[in-house]
């Protein structure tokens, strides 16, 4: 016989919470770094992204960790005066696209302020539970 722990709306509001509040220090990390040309490994800033998961049933998500994004290239821009630019005058920046990040931003936190609303609404309904007891 297993038995399986039972998920509040509490629960499974604030799992969403923690990973768009993550999500959101990200995505602010892109944007900050959208013209970082040399980390200290020495290549440009690479985008970093959130992996968020469903867990099993419905008792929220989880966050399976950060990433980086290695499908997008380094642009290459030509500014022959910066100190990063090859012999040939190009500099590679970051695969960070400041418009994706900006959108990236919005979902987030519409997904973090109906996590929210979750938690409020949960509130009302116990405040009105009570108040129907008494």
């Amino acid at each position: 016989m297993s038995v399986q722990k039972l998920s509040t709306p509490v629960d499974i509001a604030v799992s969403g919470l923690r990973a768009q509040s993550l999500r959101l220090k990200t995505i602010a990390a892109n944007i900050a770094n959208a013209s970082t040309t040399r980390t200290s490994s020495g290549e440009p800033y690479r985008r970093q992204d959130v992996l968020v998961r469903a867990r099993d049933g419905l008792t929220g998500v989880t966050v399976g960790g950060i990433v980086q994004d290695a499908k997008g290239d380094f642009k290459r821009i030509l500014q022959p005066g910066h100190p990063d630019a090859d012999a040939n005058g190009y500099v590679r920046m970051p695969n960070v696209e400041v418009p994706v990040e900006m959108m990236n931003l919005v979902t987030a936190s519409r997904a973090y302020q109906a996590n929210a609303a979750v938690l409020k609404r949960y509130q009302d309904l116990v405040e009105v539970t009570l108040e129907l007891i008494r």
